[in-house]
């Protein structure tokens, strides 16, 4: 399917200003690079962005940060990029800070078509400001609600023409939950396949999921 296959630069005229978007990587490891650079040569700005971290600056959705696109991050820690942590400090950023854990089944009930999930954890502590504590068996419980996004952004390691993904060690991280929680889904491969070429045991993200891959630049 060659027409769902589009340049980085298509990718981002395709995310609007103020748009959310999920973004797999972990400390920039699997972070969808050419789309982010797309974005930031683009001049986003207003976008709320969801995933682990902010990486470093300089790196991964850490250019974001650097070139002024984010209005609000929804994140597990911030702690190894400074100029989040600045503009931040500075209101520039709102952050909402959610444990790893929790983001990720907020983003999996999101993907799921559940309600939300219940989770002790943050029970007693600033997290549990603003949200409904459920008592199950002498237990509390927060009532942690579903995420989705306009957009997930995905890196794999390889596609093939019908959208069907691959990915290579802990560059999996969060890439092949994002795509079950976003409207449209952007897959950046680092290669594409013709069809057949990926064994169907090996595929991690069906093509069903998939709306556009990324083409590296001849």
């Amino acid at each position: 399917m060659m027409q769902r296959a589009i340049s980085a630069a298509d990718a981002a005229a395709l995310i609007p200003d103020g748009a959310s978007l999920m973004f797999g990587g972990f400390m920039g490891v699997g972070s969808p690079d050419r789309i982010i650079d797309a974005l930031v040569a683009r001049g986003a700005r207003g976008l709320t962005i969801i995933g682990n971290d902010t990486a470093f600056p300089g790196v991964g959705v850490g250019k974001l940060i650097d070139a002024g696109c984010v209005a609000q991050a929804r994140l597990s820690h911030i702690g190894t990029n400074p100029v989040t942590q600045k503009k931040m400090l500075a209101g520039e950023i709102q952050v909402d800070l959610i444990p790893q854990g929790t983001l990720a089944e907020r983003i999996r009930a999101g993907g799921s078509g559940l309600g939300g999930i219940l989770t002790p954890t943050g029970v007693g502590t600033v997290v549990e400001k603003g949200k409904k504590v459920i008592e199950i068996e002498g237990h509390a419980y927060l009532l942690e609600l579903p995420m989705r996004a306009d957009f997930a952004l995905i890196r794999a390691r390889e596609a093939d023409y019908n959208c069907n993904l691959t990915y290579r060690l802990t560059a999996t991280n969060f890439n092949p939950l994002i795509a079950f929680a976003a409207d449209c889904v952007i897959a950046e491969p680092d290669e594409i396949v013709p069809v057949g070429v990926i064994p169907p045991d090996a595929v991690r993200t069906p093509g069903i999921l998939v709306h556009h891959l990324v083409e590296r630049p001849h």
